[in-house]
């Protein structure tokens, strides 16, 4: 993945310039448009901490913020359902026919603990995986569940949010683009 110099982003196209937000941020049109209205920046983190401001702040309406955090694909998902950012980061190998048995499983079980915790809290569950397996997110997911705190899980999910763009912005870039 690459993506244009800030500077360049600034000049760019709303189109391109939202092509390149949603590699950071997944597809969110409530936000992308937010920071597509405020440009120009002057760098990609000034335009990391604005997307954080406005999803942990009151800019969002609340269906917005559902948009937002709706837009993160859920962990463990079918392959076929994922970015290449997304495979990436949930550790999956990206040849084909290379998924164990084990690998299944906790597939599975991230399927059932998905759909409760969408029941629960209606939204997504967000976790940066930073370096962890699939098999290691089980007891986080549970113990989120288990918190029974609908607002703060919404804060949490936004934060893990912005710390999966910054690591996506710097596996993106270098630092003379930044």
């Amino acid at each position: 993945m690459s993506i244009p110099s800030i500077e360049q982003l600034n000049r760019e196209s709303p189109h391109v310039f939202i092509e390149t937000v949603n590699t950071l941020f997944e597809t969110a049109p409530p936000l992308a448009d937010r920071l597509l209205a405020a440009r120009p920046y002057k760098s990609y983190f000034e335009l990391i901490d604005l997307a954080e401001s406005v999803c942990l702040g009151n800019d969002l309406s609340q269906q917005d913020k559902l948009d937002v955090i709706n837009a993160h694909p859920r962990i463990g998902e079918n392959k076929t359902n994922l970015s290449a950012m997304s495979l990436k980061e949930q550790g999956y190998n990206t040849r084909q026919g290379t998924e164990s048995e084990k690998d299944r499983e906790v597939n599975a079980t991230l399927a059932e603990l998905n759909k409760k915790y969408e029941a629960h809290y209606g939204f997504k569950f967000v976790v940066f995986v930073a370096g962890r397996s699939r098999a290691e997110i089980i007891p986080l997911i549970r113990e989120r569940i288990a918190s029974n705190n609908k607002e703060q899980e919404m804060k949490t999910g936004m934060t893990d949010m912005m710390l999966i763009a910054r690591d996506r912005l710097k596996k993106a870039t270098s630092e003379s683009k930044l």
